[in-house]
């Protein structure tokens, strides 16, 4: 930069020193500081929108559909409670929400009635309802009191009924569900009557218009419906919409069935306790008002205790909940509430890694874009430049860039944020009846991460500027000459510290479980990153050491300038390798972890596989006795239902309480080994039955358990059971860590539905006149049921797996390419620093090819070294998370791995041969005056 000494100011003028020479420096460096202005917008871009989706997630709520005109909904408590006092702490109490419906005693309906200013109080149960409509359109039902469909112990479809059929909807998607209630419950929608009348006998219902239309029928038509047992003709006697929506509406929302009040209670497997109590208040009288009222009318009521179930545990509230506003939804939408608790968690560590590596990017763009200006800046100081006037200058430069990136980022952020919102809940990753709202008061949040990118550019700066502003002015050339940002030992002892940190979250991560363990591994692998970006000029020279050798025997002339440039340039060759480990480490660890743990599953799934025909249906599930009848096929050697739930553990974690929730299934044992196989290593699962449990052999070891141990656990709707371990197996991946018998599990399901039946044929028959046999003795009497062979492998996952598959490749590919334009960014800040270098090779007489062969052999050293150091920083925390979740090693497949490496290689490339092409056009001086 050419600045006479008679232009710079006198003392008492530093500001508008700082303000010409950062006017000047920014026109001169234009190229630089675009590189820089790059990486800050989408650092801002990144940080905004996914600060909007953890705010989103933070804020969701469930849905209000059912109970949209109530004033307030009564529940029991839907979460568990475990307290224990941490070393050194004082007692600590963690929650985690119940899957499964804690039910509320009819009884307290009439209480709540006798509030004042409350006009009614409607108990409400839910049951899931399938159906077939047969081909009577305009056919009128010969009676509203026909009697119920065959009994799933035997007898076919009634001759005037044709073979049942499930109507789909109108797309390809997914059927909505439905579910059944009692016609009171209907005021809670409310739903209103279009056409028809309410139903007045136990063989009559009323059905929504979405339904009706979905089925074909109108009042008077005949429905064969199917709950939680068999099949029963009903009359639709009537059409409902809620309040304010036409009769069909396409609106993805429950459908609804309404029976007669005492239909619905016998439907709904339990007599004497409801869902939810819906409260109705008088006009006038609002939410405000009437909860503490409520409260008060509820004061030592507890949730419905069944004798068969068992009690809950002593630290769980029994009392029962008053839920108004938005909360009204947790009483419709049970899955909402762990649902929206996985995806913070998930969004809360995402973010939190994302603001890591844009802090590291942004932090060594900057100091890369000050460092290249060493020699001015020491001129500058030399000639007379203040410390302060130095510091104020490139404050101003960075601030003038860093206000634009920042601000255009922040804009950017909101539609980035929406879209990610659409492909979240398009790939399923939010669950029905879960709200992610965005409300105007959150689009403050990107302007907060903005201000983020700002300060940690002007951090960067200062801290890159400080050793050449504080050194005294006769020093300053001298200073200049020598590589600046060298090992020094201050960034050395940090580097081993954040390195040794590293490891040991690598060793944290061996003990944690499943997808905690892959977020511990994430966390660890940025760590050690940031260890290499430390420590980058220590790499650089020993990875000079190990490669300059072969580049100066295979690469000529080239090869021997790169070795050179690269050993005079350690600290330069860091910063270009620091990216690109991030690059490997993080989207290695992001694949592979999860790959690591579904590819281990996916095996012990499929070995566990020994059925060859399989039950499945498009509706909520297959009633208990299905299996039961399929069983009794001839050919049929035996049949299992396989019911899934959740379990909760508590257990202490470093001395801290820990709730973890885990999937389960329930099976029929007599119908193992032959259906599926957990590959028992001691014990017997022919003695699983009420009050035993099988269990995993990791999950065994880490709680101390074998066989005859008693292990503790809460089920899915909070009852606590002491069980007796009676069997050890080793395949849990694939099929939990706790097996159970069906009937016990079912205790304690809200809907106690198989989620599908695995059949295995007898070997002396043919498999496919037993699939035919089995079709035929389920016809009638399943509504909707397929029979099919080669059963998929039964693969239990947790349930935010879908979430973290969904968000592992939003930030594999987000942030990936983030880091990936980062890298671009700071190589070509290198390259463009080293135009003058390279014309001066050219003026001294190196030819084109020697300098661009000199460039290739840079950037395989670059490719290299980042490779390797980004697989060893990803490797360490996977082989101990993968040793210690499935006992094999890391994961990751091929054609990721290859995209991976591709990825490197062309970015580097293209980050370093690019930029350089200006400085090989010419060899006159005037090519150097130029660049």
């Amino acid at each position: 930069m050419s600045v006479t000494v008679d232009r710079i100011p006198r003392a008492g003028r530093g500001r508008r020193t700082a303000r010409f020479l950062a006017r000047r420096s920014r026109r001169l460096h234009r190229k630089e500081w675009a590189a820089v202005f790059a990486a800050l917008v989408l650092t801002a871009l990144l940080l905004g929108s996914f600060a909007l989706a953890t705010l989103s997630a933070f804020v969701g709520h469930a849905r209000v559909e059912r109970y949209a005109a109530t004033t307030a909904v009564v529940v029991a408590d839907q979460t568990t409670r475990y307290r224990a006092k941490p070393w050194g702490d004082p007692m600590t109490t963690v929650t985690r929400s119940l899957t499964e419906r804690v039910r509320v005693p009819a009884a307290v309906a009439d209480r709540l009635a006798k509030v004042p200013g409350v006009r009614a109080a409607i108990p409400d149960s839910s049951f899931p309802v399938a159906l077939a409509a047969p081909d009577s359109r305009g056919v009128r039902a010969p009676s509203s009191t026909s009697g119920p469909g065959p009994a799933l112990g035997g007898g076919g479809a009634p001759a005037h009924l044709p073979p049942p059929t499930v109507p789909g909807p109108p797309s390809a998607s997914a059927p909505t569900p439905v579910y059944g209630h009692g016609w009171p419950a209907a005021a809670l929608a409310p739903f209103t009557l279009r056409a028809g009348k309410p139903p007045a006998g136990p063989r009559q219902v009323a059905v929504d218009g979405d339904l009706a239309a979905r089925a074909g029928v109108r009042p008077g038509d005949r429905l064969r419906l199917q709950t939680l047992g068999a099949p029963a003709d009903y009359v639709v006697s009537g059409i409902v919409a809620p309040k304010g929506e036409p009769d069909d509406t396409g609106l993805d929302r429950q459908g609804a069935a309404f029976f007669t009040e005492g239909e619905a209670a016998r439907l709904s497997g339990h007599p004497g306790t409801v869902d939810a109590i819906g409260v109705l208040a008088d006009d006038g009288v609002d939410a405000q008002e009437l909860r503490p009222a409520l409260r008060k009318a509820l004061a030592g009521e507890k949730p419905a205790r069944d004798a068969v179930a068992g009690s809950r545990d002593p630290q769980d509230s029994s009392a029962l909940r008053v839920l108004t506003g938005n909360g009204r939804g947790q009483a419709e939408f049970l899955d909402a509430a762990p649902s929206r608790s996985g995806l913070l968690n998930l969004l809360a560590t995402l973010c939190a890694t994302v603001v890591m590596t844009a802090v590291l990017v942004v932090a060594g763009t900057v100091t890369q874009a000050v460092h290249q200006r060493a020699r001015e800046l020491a001129l500058l100081r030399a000639v007379g430049a203040t410390p302060g006037q130095l510091r104020a200058t490139v404050a101003r430069e960075v601030t003038g860039v860093a206000t634009k990136a920042a601000a255009a980022g922040a804009v950017g952020a909101v539609p980035v944020f929406l879209m990610l919102l659409r492909m979240l809940r398009d790939r399923g990753a939010v669950p029905v009846g879960l709200d992610l709202p965005v409300l105007p008061w959150m689009f403050a949040t990107p302007v907060l991460t903005a201000v983020l990118t700002l300060a940690v550019a002007r951090v960067a700066a200062a801290l890159a500027c400080g050793r050449i502003a504080g050194v005294r002015p006769a020093q300053a050339l001298g200073e200049a000459r020598s590589e600046p940002g060298g090992p020094a030992r201050a960034r050395t002892v940090t580097g081993l510290t954040v390195l040794l940190a590293g490891l040991s979250s690598a060793g944290t991560a061996a003990l944690q479980p499943g997808e905690q363990a892959a977020m511990a591994a994430g966390s660890a692998a940025l760590a050690l990153v940031i260890a290499c970006a430390l420590l980058g000029p220590w790499i650089a020279r020993a990875a000079t050491r190990l490669l300059a050798p072969p580049a100066r025997k295979l690469g000529g002339a080239g090869g021997y300038l790169a070795a050179a440039s690269t050993t005079a340039h350690a600290r330069r060759l860091g910063a270009a390798i620091t990216p690109v480990a991030l690059v490997v480490a993080f989207v290695g660890v992001q694949l592979a972890a999860g790959a690591t743990m579904d590819h281990e599953g996916g095996a012990q799934a499929r070995q566990a596989m020994r059925a060859d025909l399989v039950v499945t249906t498009e509706a909520a599930g297959l009633p208990a006795g299905a299996a039961r009848r399929v069983a009794a096929v001839p050919g049929v050697a035996a049949a299992t239902g396989t019911l899934h739930s959740t379990v909760v553990l508590a257990r202490k974690e470093a001395g801290d309480p820990v709730l973890e929730r885990l999937p389960v299934m329930g099976v029929t044992p007599g119908a193992l080994p032959a259906t599926l196989d957990p590959d028992v290593t001691s014990g017997s699962l022919r003695d699983l039955r009420e009050g035993t449990v099988a269990l995993g052999a990791a999950r065994a070891d880490a709680l101390d358990a074998g066989l005859g141990s008693t292990v503790r656990l809460r089920y899915g709707d909070g009852v606590t059971a002491t069980l007796r371990v009676v069997a050890v197996y080793e395949r849990s991946l694939a099929l939990g860590d706790f097996l159970f018998t069906r009937e016990a599990l079912a205790h304690h399901v809200t809907a106690p539905l198989d989620t599908r039946i695995l059949a295995r044929t007898a070997p002396d028959a043919d498999r496919e006149a037993v699939r035919e046999a089995v079709d035929r003795a389920l016809t009638g009497a399943v509504l909707g049921a397929r029979v099919t062979a080669h059963p998929s492998p039964e693969h239990l996952r947790s349930e935010d797996r879908g979430v973290s598959q969904v968000l592992t490749a939003v930030a594999a590919g987000v942030v990936g390419g983030f880091t990936v334009i980062a890298v671009l960014s700071t190589l070509a800040l290198i390259v463009i620093g080293r135009r003058q270098e390279l014309v001066l090779l050219r003026l001294v007489g190196a030819g084109r090819a020697q300098v661009r062969r000199m460039l290739r052999v840079e950037a395989a050293i670059v490719i290299v070294t980042g490779l390797v150091t980004g697989a060893l920083a990803a490797l360490i925390p996977l082989t101990a998370f993968s040793l210690s979740a499935t006992g094999s090693l890391p994961c990751l497949p091929p054609v990721q791995a290859a995209a991976i490496a591709l990825t490197v290689v062309v970015t580097v490339a293209a980050g370093i041969l690019l930029p350089a092409r200006p400085a090989l056009r010419r060899r006159s001086p005037a090519a150097m005056e130029r660049t």
